[in-house]
Formats: structure tokens, sequence, C-alpha cells
């Protein structure tokens, strides 16, 4: 019980780490008080251009990737790697280096479904994408690619 809310509390501070923030930092730019806004690859796509937001989405996913293998090393099943993934993306979304904001949790909820249910991660991607290039709404996109991710793990994946 004790290695759980310790990989819960891990999971947490890795969350929070502002990956588009320090990037914007690094070019001298608030991205807090640029575009929308937002600590995303959307707002650093915006404000900063192409490889910084693949760096910033890379980077926001790597934190939900890392937070769910953590939980498959130390042996955790499949129900507090999903805890130890959505603590990630909690830490995201409220981040303790922002004073508990943060972001939308987009990318770092697919890193932890890349690791968690590789085929839920694949179907949300190919949503979120169809939608991003028919509407070029990126925020759309998460809204309904989300919205059918606990479609998607009923239909395509199950965790016995």
């Amino acid at each position: 019980m004790v290695g759980i809310a310790l990989l819960i509390i891990i999971a947490f501070i890795i969350g929070s780490i502002p990956v588009g923030v320090l990037l914007a930092k690094t070019r001298g730019v608030d991205l807090k008080r640029v575009g929308s806004g937002n600590i995303g690859a959307t707002n650093v796509l915006r404000s900063l251009g192409k490889g910084p937001a693949a760096l910033t989405l890379l980077g926001d996913m790597l934190k939900g990737v890392v937070a769910v293998a953590f939980g498959k090393y130390f042996g955790m099943k499949p129900f507090h790697q999903g805890l130890i993934g959505l603590s990630a993306i909690l830490g995201h979304n409220f981040s303790i280096f922002l004073h508990f904001r943060g972001g939308k949790g987009v990318a770092t909820s697919l890193g932890v479904f890349i690791l968690y249910s590789p085929k839920t991660a694949l179907i949300t991607f190919i949503i979120w994408t169809v939608v991003v290039l028919t509407t070029k709404y990126s925020s759309l996109g998460a809204l309904i690619s989300f919205g059918l991710l606990p479609l998607n793990v009923i239909l395509f994946d199950s965790k016995d």
C-alpha cells in the first residue's frame, strides 16, 4: 500500500513538470502570457513554432508513459497503474510548479494510454486527428476523442 501511494505521489510530481513553460523560458517567452495562455503544445505551436511544439507534445506524453511504466516496473495491477497514470494527468492539470494551475492534460492522457491501453490510445489518436484535420480545432478533437475514450476502452480493451 505504501508503494502504491509513493508511486502516485511521484507520478503527480512528474506530471507537474511544465514542459511547454520550460521550453518557452529558454526562448525568453512567458507561455502563460502569450497566445491562449495555455501551457500545452497547441499554444507552444502558436507562440514558438513547430519544433518547440513537437518537443512539448513529446515531453507531456512522456510524463504519462513514465508514470505507467513505473507502475508496470514495480508490478502494480492494472487498476493501480491506472491510478498512477491518473495522478500524472492531475499533476499536469494542477502543477505544483505553477501554483496548482496547468494544462488540459490531453497529451499526458495519451501518454498514459500508450502503455496502459495501446489500442485505445491509437483509436483516440486517430479520432483526434480526423477531427482536427476536418475542423482545424485541436480542442474540439480533444473533446470528441476523449469523450469517446470510455466507450473505446469498453469496446477495444478489457483489463481483467
